[in-house]
């Protein structure tokens, strides 16, 4: 028997079955016109510091959803619905962008950074922010996007690692499959070099293209593209991040801590504030306790969970994500963690990096191929053998679980590789050609009305109101409590957390 083969068989039933997910789902508040919504988080639903379903992202447009833990995709997607529909019904006539690139914006800096009160964690996140927009601009923060949270009991931090850097090598199946940018508001380049070809007067994109959030355009940072992270071991990941999270940075110490009137500009003159400002496609994570650093967490208690970020919004899904969707990722992670993982490299990671930007941006060009140790193959090709490798792993988790949901989930996947005209991506572009005279702007702002309508017509009933109003309420509590147990200045605060120490055992 093969690895995965082998790996497989010794999964028992009970560890398939208690497979652990959650999604974390960030979107733009627009107004009825598709235009960035200006107005502060709705306060109905109460403080985003301290909501556990309900925060902002980078902006105070832009709200984040967050599941719980669930073990079945049916739960996730069930309370995920819930979560939406409560902000539906607290946004009055704003509504959610339903796509990942951005709505029309204004300029930069009337981007809303997020407001977290005026506790010192409050002024930390706030500050955090303000160097994002300093750093990278503030355009780059608006794009959203869906991570997913996956675990499984029984598994070791080398485990959760190897599965990782598998996960790093095939990531261009859930971009070819999942990705759903491929065309952008030329506002959101304005005044940036790029690639992009015109597409009609407001709209540019790449014909090809699967994920413009994931490509060279997107979510991404020059300046961290020296900083090879190797997922070999923790000790290796943290090595990687040590430094980049300690020393100081030439260009960003140029820019300093606070500006002439004294305003923080950022929270550390290091290549990465902290570590979440490390940008990649999947993380190790672990819940942290109040204050922690997340280093120190993984460094103490090992690896928790994974989280995938690659995952674009589809627009043609009113969540952006479906159960379909949650049941290939997780076939495509016990792939991961099943499959054979040799350490990865210098050579290899630059490969990887390769890979990732031309599935990107060119992921459905017919004949593309991308690099791998034996050579170049075609990407669907590859793309197919490893979701062929997934139809065992389907099968022992449907016998686990019962039913056929995943085959069924993997099959459409397939499907949709060998009929490339079906993935998201390329039916954005075939229906903004169709209905919306190739504007992307007028295509996502009627995906965004029909969602809103969708949503706002399922039954809410009193029992599910009161319990999000009683989150916000407690939120708002939380928040007061936070802000009034402070006990040193915010500048104590910010050199106490950031100290090296702080990341180590």
């Amino acid at each position: 028997m093969n690895r995965l083969t082998s790996a497989l068989a010794a999964l028992s039933p009970d560890r398939l079955c208690a497979m652990h997910r959650g999604v974390e789902k960030e979107s733009l508040r627009v107004d009825a016109d598709g235009r960035l919504a200006l107005t502060p988080h709705p306060a109905a639903l109460g403080s985003p510091l301290k909501h556990p379903n309900i925060t902002t992202d980078f902006s105070e447009s832009q709200p984040e959803l967050v599941t719980g833990v669930h073990d079945s995709v049916e739960a996730c997607e069930t309370e995920l619905t819930q979560i939406h529909q409560a902000v539906y019904h607290a946004l009055g006539d704003e509504m959610l962008w339903v796509a990942s690139m951005p709505c029309g914006l204004p300029t930069d800096e009337n981007i809303p950074v997020a407001r977290f009160g005026t506790s010192n964690v409050g002024r930390a996140k706030s500050v955090y922010r303000m160097g994002l927009a300093v750093r990278y601009g503030r355009r780059m923060q608006t794009i959203s996007g869906i991570h997913y949270n996956w675990s499984m009991p029984g598994l070791g931090e080398d485990d959760y690692f190897a599965l990782i850097r598998n996960f790093r090598r095939h990531s261009f199946v859930l971009l070819t499959l999942f990705g759903a940018s491929p065309a952008v508001c030329q506002s959101f380049v304005e005044d940036r070099k790029h690639e992009l070809q015109r597409l009609s007067e407001y709209t540019l994109y790449l014909p090809h293209a699967t994920s413009l959030r994931m490509s060279r355009l997107g979510y991404q940072s020059d300046a961290q593209a020296a900083l090879a992270v190797s997922y070999n071991s923790l000790g290796d990941y943290a090595g990687s991040l040590f430094g980049a999270l300690t020393r100081p940075f030439p260009p960003y110490e140029r820019v300093g801590i606070r500006g002439p009137g004294g305003e923080y500009l950022q929270l550390t003159t290091s290549l990465l504030q902290i570590e979440n400002e490390s940008y990649g496609t999947i993380r190790p994570k672990r819940v942290i306790r109040p204050g922690e650093r997340p280093l120190h967490a993984l460094r103490e208690r090992g690896v928790e969970y994974v989280e995938v970020r690659l995952i674009d919004l589809d627009p043609f899904k009113p969540l952006g994500i479906d159960s379909d969707t949650m049941r290939v990722i997780d076939l495509f992670l016990l792939h991961c963690l099943l499959s054979e993982s040799p350490p990865d490299s210098n050579e290899e990671i630059a490969r990887m990096y390769r890979n990732q930007h031309l599935s990107a941006a060119r992921g459905r060009e017919p004949g593309l191929r991308l690099e791998r140790r034996d050579g170049e193959i075609a990407l669907f090709d590859w793309a197919l053998e490893i979701i062929d490798d997934c139809k065992p792993i389907a099968a022992a988790v449907d016998v686990a679980q019962g039913g056929t949901a995943y085959a069924q989930s993997l099959a459409v996947a397939r499907e949709t590789l060998i009929a490339p005209q079906r993935l998201p991506s390329a039916r954005v572009l075939e229906t903004m050609a169709r209905d919306f005279d190739q504007s992307y702007t007028a295509f996502v702002r009627a995906q965004s009305l029909g969602t809103r309508e969708a949503l706002l017509r399922l039954p809410y009933g009193d029992d599910l109101a009161l319990r999000f109003q009683a989150f916000a309420d407690e939120s708002l509590r939380a928040q007061r409590c936070v802000e009034e147990s402070d006990s040193v200045p915010f500048e104590t605060y910010r050199q106490q957390y950031l100290a090296p120490e702080r990341l180590k055992l």
